[in-house]
Protein backbone atom coordinates (compact mmCIF):
# COMPACT_ATOMS: atom_id res chain seq x y z
CA UNK A 1 0.00 0.00 0.00
CA UNK A 2 1.62 3.28 -0.94
CA UNK A 3 2.13 6.14 1.59
CA UNK A 4 -0.52 8.19 -0.33
CA UNK A 5 -3.17 5.45 0.04
CA UNK A 6 -2.26 5.59 3.95
CA UNK A 7 -2.53 9.27 4.61
CA UNK A 8 -5.60 9.00 2.52
CA UNK A 9 -7.33 6.65 4.61
CA UNK A 10 -5.76 7.77 8.11
CA UNK A 11 -7.62 11.73 6.81
CA UNK A 12 -10.76 9.67 5.93
CA UNK A 13 -10.42 7.85 9.41
CA UNK A 14 -9.98 10.81 11.51
CA UNK A 15 -12.92 12.82 9.73
CA UNK A 16 -14.97 10.02 10.88
CA UNK A 17 -13.69 10.37 14.32
CA UNK A 18 -14.15 14.28 14.56
CA UNK A 19 -17.67 13.67 13.38
CA UNK A 20 -18.56 10.78 15.76
CA UNK A 21 -17.03 13.13 18.84
CA UNK A 22 -19.18 15.54 17.56
CA UNK A 23 -22.38 13.71 17.65
CA UNK A 24 -21.07 12.51 20.98
CA UNK A 25 -21.30 15.85 22.21
CA UNK A 26 -23.39 17.76 20.56
CA UNK A 27 -26.17 14.80 19.46
CA UNK A 28 -26.11 12.97 22.83
CA UNK A 29 -29.63 11.94 22.35
CA UNK A 30 -29.83 10.63 19.23
CA UNK A 31 -27.49 7.67 20.30
CA UNK A 32 -29.15 6.37 23.18
CA UNK A 33 -30.25 3.29 22.99
CA UNK A 34 -32.05 1.65 26.22
CA UNK A 35 -35.81 1.30 27.37
CA UNK A 36 -36.60 -0.27 23.75
CA UNK A 37 -38.33 -3.53 25.07
CA UNK A 38 -41.82 -2.82 25.31
CA UNK A 39 -44.00 -2.85 28.26
CA UNK A 40 -47.12 -2.67 30.13
CA UNK A 41 -48.20 -0.50 33.46
CA UNK A 42 -50.46 -2.98 35.47
CA UNK A 43 -50.06 -1.56 38.98
CA UNK A 44 -49.36 1.30 41.09
CA UNK A 45 -49.77 2.61 44.39
CA UNK A 46 -48.30 6.13 46.12
CA UNK A 47 -44.92 5.41 45.65
CA UNK A 48 -44.32 2.75 42.45
CA UNK A 49 -45.68 1.30 39.73
CA UNK A 50 -45.12 -2.34 37.95
CA UNK A 51 -43.99 -2.68 34.36
CA UNK A 52 -44.66 -6.25 32.33
CA UNK A 53 -42.74 -7.68 30.29
CA UNK A 54 -44.95 -10.99 29.29
CA UNK A 55 -42.29 -13.97 28.16
CA UNK A 56 -41.68 -14.73 24.19
CA UNK A 57 -42.81 -18.07 24.97
CA UNK A 58 -43.81 -18.86 28.65
CA UNK A 59 -41.51 -21.76 29.79
CA UNK A 60 -42.10 -21.53 33.88
CA UNK A 61 -45.16 -20.71 36.10
CA UNK A 62 -42.74 -18.30 38.20
CA UNK A 63 -42.21 -15.12 37.62
CA UNK A 64 -39.24 -13.17 37.55
CA UNK A 65 -40.02 -9.86 39.71
CA UNK A 66 -37.28 -7.32 39.45
CA UNK A 67 -36.86 -4.55 42.40
CA UNK A 68 -35.18 -1.25 41.09
CA UNK A 69 -33.00 0.63 43.95
CA UNK A 70 -33.57 4.36 44.19
CA UNK A 71 -32.25 7.13 42.41
CA UNK A 72 -31.62 5.01 39.41
CA UNK A 73 -33.63 5.55 36.19
CA UNK A 74 -34.74 1.76 34.71
CA UNK A 75 -32.71 2.08 31.82
CA UNK A 76 -30.13 -0.40 33.69
CA UNK A 77 -33.12 -2.77 33.13
CA UNK A 78 -33.29 -2.83 29.45
CA UNK A 79 -30.10 -0.49 28.67
CA UNK A 80 -29.22 -2.09 24.40
CA UNK A 81 -31.38 -3.75 22.61
CA UNK A 82 -28.88 -6.64 21.93
CA UNK A 83 -28.17 -6.79 26.14
CA UNK A 84 -31.41 -5.83 28.03
CA UNK A 85 -31.77 -7.51 31.01
CA UNK A 86 -35.74 -7.60 30.80
CA UNK A 87 -36.02 -8.81 27.54
CA UNK A 88 -32.96 -11.84 27.69
CA UNK A 89 -35.03 -13.69 31.07
CA UNK A 90 -38.38 -12.62 28.75
CA UNK A 91 -36.53 -14.84 25.91
CA UNK A 92 -35.70 -17.45 28.50
CA UNK A 93 -39.18 -18.36 29.12
CA UNK A 94 -40.06 -15.94 32.17
CA UNK A 95 -42.66 -13.78 32.43
CA UNK A 96 -40.66 -10.18 33.51
CA UNK A 97 -41.80 -7.72 36.34
CA UNK A 98 -39.94 -4.58 37.31
CA UNK A 99 -40.88 -2.91 40.22
CA UNK A 100 -40.41 1.18 38.79
CA UNK A 101 -39.93 3.97 41.97
CA UNK A 102 -41.72 6.68 41.14
CA UNK A 103 -39.49 9.91 40.91
CA UNK A 104 -39.51 11.29 44.06
CA UNK A 105 -38.81 14.88 44.91
CA UNK A 106 -38.58 17.21 48.81
CA UNK A 107 -41.73 16.36 49.11
CA UNK A 108 -41.46 12.49 49.46
CA UNK A 109 -39.01 13.40 52.30
CA UNK A 110 -40.38 11.08 54.85
CA UNK A 111 -39.94 7.94 53.00
CA UNK A 112 -38.40 5.17 54.78
CA UNK A 113 -37.11 1.75 54.62
CA UNK A 114 -40.52 0.60 56.58
CA UNK A 115 -42.58 2.56 53.74
CA UNK A 116 -41.26 0.26 51.20
CA UNK A 117 -40.59 -3.12 53.31
CA UNK A 118 -44.08 -2.99 55.04
CA UNK A 119 -46.62 -1.24 52.56
CA UNK A 120 -45.01 -0.75 48.87
CA UNK A 121 -43.61 -3.88 48.16
CA UNK A 122 -46.20 -5.98 49.29
CA UNK A 123 -49.03 -4.32 47.82
CA UNK A 124 -46.94 -4.48 44.46
CA UNK A 125 -46.09 -8.37 44.73
CA UNK A 126 -49.76 -8.91 45.66
CA UNK A 127 -50.73 -7.11 42.50
CA UNK A 128 -47.98 -9.24 40.68
CA UNK A 129 -49.03 -12.82 42.00
CA UNK A 130 -52.54 -11.81 41.01
CA UNK A 131 -51.81 -10.59 37.75
CA UNK A 132 -49.72 -13.28 36.90
CA UNK A 133 -51.57 -16.39 38.15
CA UNK A 134 -48.73 -17.68 39.57
CA UNK A 135 -48.56 -18.28 43.97
CA UNK A 136 -45.00 -17.95 44.47
CA UNK A 137 -42.58 -15.76 42.47
CA UNK A 138 -38.66 -15.04 42.34
CA UNK A 139 -37.50 -11.89 43.68
CA UNK A 140 -34.33 -9.81 42.40
CA UNK A 141 -32.89 -7.09 44.33
CA UNK A 142 -29.56 -5.30 43.42
CA UNK A 143 -27.73 -2.62 45.30
CA UNK A 144 -29.97 -1.14 47.94
CA UNK A 145 -33.07 -2.89 46.56
CA UNK A 146 -31.55 -6.31 47.93
CA UNK A 147 -30.98 -5.02 51.19
CA UNK A 148 -35.31 -3.89 50.47
CA UNK A 149 -36.47 -7.54 49.09
CA UNK A 150 -34.34 -8.99 51.95
CA UNK A 151 -36.10 -6.45 54.37
CA UNK A 152 -39.54 -7.68 53.62
CA UNK A 153 -38.94 -11.15 52.94
CA UNK A 154 -37.75 -11.30 56.53
CA UNK A 155 -40.65 -9.07 58.05
CA UNK A 156 -43.30 -10.27 55.62
CA UNK A 157 -42.27 -14.39 56.30
CA UNK A 158 -43.95 -14.88 52.38
CA UNK A 159 -43.97 -18.46 51.07
CA UNK A 160 -45.01 -17.70 48.18
CA UNK A 161 -41.31 -16.26 47.62
CA UNK A 162 -39.91 -19.07 45.93
CA UNK A 163 -36.39 -17.63 44.71
CA UNK A 164 -34.80 -14.42 46.48
CA UNK A 165 -31.82 -12.96 44.46
CA UNK A 166 -29.85 -10.47 46.29
CA UNK A 167 -26.52 -8.97 44.12
CA UNK A 168 -24.02 -5.92 45.62
CA UNK A 169 -26.08 -5.33 48.37
CA UNK A 170 -23.99 -4.36 51.76
CA UNK A 171 -24.32 -6.60 54.65
CA UNK A 172 -21.79 -6.43 56.58
CA UNK A 173 -20.76 -2.76 55.33
CA UNK A 174 -17.41 -2.57 57.33
CA UNK A 175 -15.74 -5.17 54.78
CA UNK A 176 -16.65 -3.16 51.89
CA UNK A 177 -13.03 -2.02 51.54
CA UNK A 178 -11.64 1.55 51.88
CA UNK A 179 -15.52 3.02 51.75
CA UNK A 180 -16.27 0.00 55.03
CA UNK A 181 -12.80 1.41 57.05
CA UNK A 182 -14.34 5.10 56.43
CA UNK A 183 -17.51 3.92 57.71
CA UNK A 184 -16.44 2.18 60.56
CA UNK A 185 -13.61 4.88 61.91
CA UNK A 186 -16.53 7.58 61.56
CA UNK A 187 -18.87 5.31 63.97
CA UNK A 188 -15.83 4.39 65.96
CA UNK A 189 -15.93 8.75 66.63
CA UNK A 190 -19.49 9.23 66.96
CA UNK A 191 -19.54 6.79 69.86
CA UNK A 192 -16.95 8.93 71.78
CA UNK A 193 -19.51 11.63 71.55
CA UNK A 194 -22.63 10.59 73.65
CA UNK A 195 -25.07 13.59 72.24
CA UNK A 196 -24.19 13.07 69.32
CA UNK A 197 -24.21 9.34 69.31
CA UNK A 198 -28.25 9.84 70.36
CA UNK A 199 -29.32 12.63 68.00
CA UNK A 200 -27.81 10.45 64.64
CA UNK A 201 -29.48 7.75 65.99
CA UNK A 202 -32.78 8.70 66.97
CA UNK A 203 -35.65 10.00 64.29
CA UNK A 204 -35.16 13.69 65.59
CA UNK A 205 -32.78 14.92 62.70
CA UNK A 206 -35.16 16.30 59.86
CA UNK A 207 -35.75 14.73 56.81
CA UNK A 208 -35.05 17.94 54.73
CA UNK A 209 -31.54 18.13 56.13
CA UNK A 210 -30.76 14.55 54.59
CA UNK A 211 -32.81 14.54 51.54
CA UNK A 212 -30.81 14.71 48.40
CA UNK A 213 -31.37 15.56 45.09
CA UNK A 214 -30.95 13.70 41.70
CA UNK A 215 -28.00 15.50 40.34
CA UNK A 216 -26.59 15.05 43.72
CA UNK A 217 -26.72 10.89 43.94
CA UNK A 218 -25.24 11.68 40.14
CA UNK A 219 -22.08 13.05 41.02
CA UNK A 220 -21.92 11.06 44.39
CA UNK A 221 -22.50 7.73 42.09
CA UNK A 222 -19.32 8.80 39.62
CA UNK A 223 -17.42 9.92 42.83
CA UNK A 224 -17.73 6.44 44.62
CA UNK A 225 -16.62 4.81 40.81
CA UNK A 226 -14.02 7.16 39.69
CA UNK A 227 -11.74 3.76 38.21
CA UNK A 228 -15.40 3.18 36.38
CA UNK A 229 -15.64 6.83 34.96
CA UNK A 230 -12.39 7.57 34.35
CA UNK A 231 -12.67 3.93 31.80
CA UNK A 232 -15.69 4.64 30.14
CA UNK A 233 -14.09 7.80 28.65
CA UNK A 234 -10.54 6.17 27.83
CA UNK A 235 -12.55 3.64 26.07
CA UNK A 236 -14.64 6.33 24.15
CA UNK A 237 -11.96 8.07 23.12
CA UNK A 238 -9.97 5.42 21.82
CA UNK A 239 -12.52 3.73 19.89
CA UNK A 240 -14.17 6.89 18.40
CA UNK A 241 -14.77 5.70 14.78
CA UNK A 242 -16.53 2.62 16.26
CA UNK A 243 -20.17 3.88 16.46
CA UNK A 244 -21.67 1.19 18.64
CA UNK A 245 -18.74 2.22 21.28
CA UNK A 246 -19.70 5.85 21.25
CA UNK A 247 -23.52 4.54 21.61
CA UNK A 248 -23.04 2.65 24.60
CA UNK A 249 -21.26 5.40 26.31
CA UNK A 250 -23.96 7.70 25.48
CA UNK A 251 -26.32 5.35 26.70
CA UNK A 252 -24.80 4.78 29.77
CA UNK A 253 -23.61 8.52 30.85
CA UNK A 254 -27.61 9.56 29.98
CA UNK A 255 -28.35 6.64 32.42
CA UNK A 256 -25.83 8.02 35.09
CA UNK A 257 -26.61 11.90 34.43
CA UNK A 258 -30.08 11.06 35.59
CA UNK A 259 -30.60 9.99 38.81
CA UNK A 260 -33.70 10.71 41.03
CA UNK A 261 -33.69 11.92 44.44
CA UNK A 262 -33.16 10.04 47.74
CA UNK A 263 -36.10 10.69 49.87
CA UNK A 264 -34.40 11.71 53.21
CA UNK A 265 -36.04 8.86 55.39
CA UNK A 266 -34.24 6.22 53.15
CA UNK A 267 -30.79 8.12 53.35
CA UNK A 268 -31.07 8.32 56.96
CA UNK A 269 -31.54 4.61 57.36
CA UNK A 270 -28.95 3.26 54.87
CA UNK A 271 -26.41 5.79 56.11
CA UNK A 272 -26.74 5.62 59.77
CA UNK A 273 -28.46 2.03 59.72
CA UNK A 274 -26.85 0.02 56.97
CA UNK A 275 -22.86 2.05 56.70
CA UNK A 276 -22.46 3.55 59.88
CA UNK A 277 -23.90 1.27 62.52
CA UNK A 278 -23.84 -1.84 60.35
CA UNK A 279 -26.77 -3.29 61.72
CA UNK A 280 -27.26 -5.95 59.27
CA UNK A 281 -23.66 -7.45 60.19
CA UNK A 282 -25.81 -9.67 62.38
CA UNK A 283 -28.87 -10.15 60.72
CA UNK A 284 -31.06 -7.97 62.99
CA UNK A 285 -32.28 -4.70 62.62
CA UNK A 286 -34.34 -2.57 64.03
CA UNK A 287 -36.93 -0.48 62.19
CA UNK A 288 -38.84 1.80 64.97
CA UNK A 289 -41.34 -0.69 66.59
CA UNK A 290 -39.84 -3.46 64.10
CA UNK A 291 -36.87 -6.33 64.86
CA UNK A 292 -36.33 -7.40 61.49
CA UNK A 293 -34.29 -10.87 61.44
CA UNK A 294 -32.95 -12.34 58.49
CA UNK A 295 -32.82 -15.67 60.14
CA UNK A 296 -36.53 -16.03 59.07
CA UNK A 297 -36.38 -16.04 55.24
CA UNK A 298 -36.33 -19.67 53.89
CA UNK A 299 -36.17 -19.41 50.64
CA UNK A 300 -33.88 -20.53 47.95
CA UNK A 301 -31.07 -17.67 47.54
CA UNK A 302 -28.77 -16.38 44.84
CA UNK A 303 -26.13 -13.85 46.45
CA UNK A 304 -23.79 -12.06 43.76
CA UNK A 305 -20.85 -9.76 43.99
CA UNK A 306 -19.34 -7.66 41.43
CA UNK A 307 -15.76 -8.91 40.94
CA UNK A 308 -14.16 -5.07 40.76
CA UNK A 309 -17.20 -3.47 43.11
CA UNK A 310 -15.08 -0.83 45.15
CA UNK A 311 -18.86 0.23 46.50
CA UNK A 312 -20.01 -2.79 47.91
CA UNK A 313 -17.44 -5.42 47.94
CA UNK A 314 -17.30 -9.66 47.93
CA UNK A 315 -16.27 -9.11 51.94
CA UNK A 316 -19.05 -7.24 52.23
CA UNK A 317 -21.87 -9.25 50.58
CA UNK A 318 -20.46 -12.78 51.43
CA UNK A 319 -21.53 -12.80 54.85
CA UNK A 320 -25.32 -13.24 54.17
CA UNK A 321 -24.67 -16.89 53.25
CA UNK A 322 -24.68 -17.45 57.12
CA UNK A 323 -27.05 -15.30 58.31
CA UNK A 324 -30.76 -16.94 56.87
CA UNK A 325 -32.66 -20.13 57.27
CA UNK A 326 -32.25 -21.23 53.51
CA UNK A 327 -31.25 -24.66 52.75
CA UNK A 328 -30.37 -23.90 49.18
CA UNK A 329 -27.56 -21.26 49.08
CA UNK A 330 -25.69 -20.16 46.10
CA UNK A 331 -22.56 -17.26 46.12
CA UNK A 332 -20.94 -16.69 42.93
CA UNK A 333 -18.55 -13.54 41.83
CA UNK A 334 -19.61 -11.90 38.53
CA UNK A 335 -17.90 -9.83 36.32
CA UNK A 336 -17.56 -6.03 36.73
CA UNK A 337 -17.95 -3.07 39.15
CA UNK A 338 -21.25 -2.34 41.15
CA UNK A 339 -23.11 -0.94 37.97
CA UNK A 340 -21.45 -3.23 35.50
CA UNK A 341 -22.53 -6.84 37.19
CA UNK A 342 -25.92 -5.90 36.30
CA UNK A 343 -24.81 -4.08 32.50
CA UNK A 344 -21.63 -5.11 30.96
CA UNK A 345 -20.89 -7.31 28.45
CA UNK A 346 -18.92 -10.10 30.41
CA UNK A 347 -21.87 -10.77 33.11
CA UNK A 348 -24.30 -10.60 30.17
CA UNK A 349 -21.84 -13.56 28.89
CA UNK A 350 -21.27 -15.33 31.64
CA UNK A 351 -23.81 -14.49 34.50
CA UNK A 352 -26.87 -13.92 33.13
CA UNK A 353 -26.85 -17.86 31.84
CA UNK A 354 -25.52 -18.55 34.97
CA UNK A 355 -28.73 -17.35 37.08
CA UNK A 356 -30.92 -18.87 34.47
CA UNK A 357 -29.72 -22.00 34.85
CA UNK A 358 -30.24 -21.62 38.92
CA UNK A 359 -33.23 -20.23 38.49
CA UNK A 360 -34.71 -23.27 35.63
CA UNK A 361 -33.72 -25.52 38.15
CA UNK A 362 -35.76 -24.03 40.92
CA UNK A 363 -38.61 -23.32 39.03
CA UNK A 364 -42.05 -24.59 37.56
CA UNK A 365 -42.06 -25.86 33.98
CA UNK A 366 -45.38 -25.12 32.13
Amino acid sequence: MSTLTKLKQRIASQKVQLKNLSTRVFKQHSLILSESTPYEIIASNDYAKVRYYPAVSKRYLEPLVFVAPFAINMAIYDLFPYRSLVKYFQNQGFDVYLVEWKHFRFRDRHIHFLTIVDYTLPDCIHKIRQHAQSEQISLHGWSMAGIFVLLYSALQHPNFVKNLIVLGSPIDSYASGFIGKVNQNMYRLVQKNTTLNQFLFSTNIPKKFTHTSGRLNSIGFKILDPKGWYASYKTLLNNLDDLETISENATISQFLNNMIDYPGGINQDMIFKIWLKNELKHGVIQLEDKQIKLNSITSSLFIGAGQTDQLVTEDSIKPLCELTNSQDVTFTLIPGGHLGLMSNKASAEQFWPKLTSWLEQRSTKI
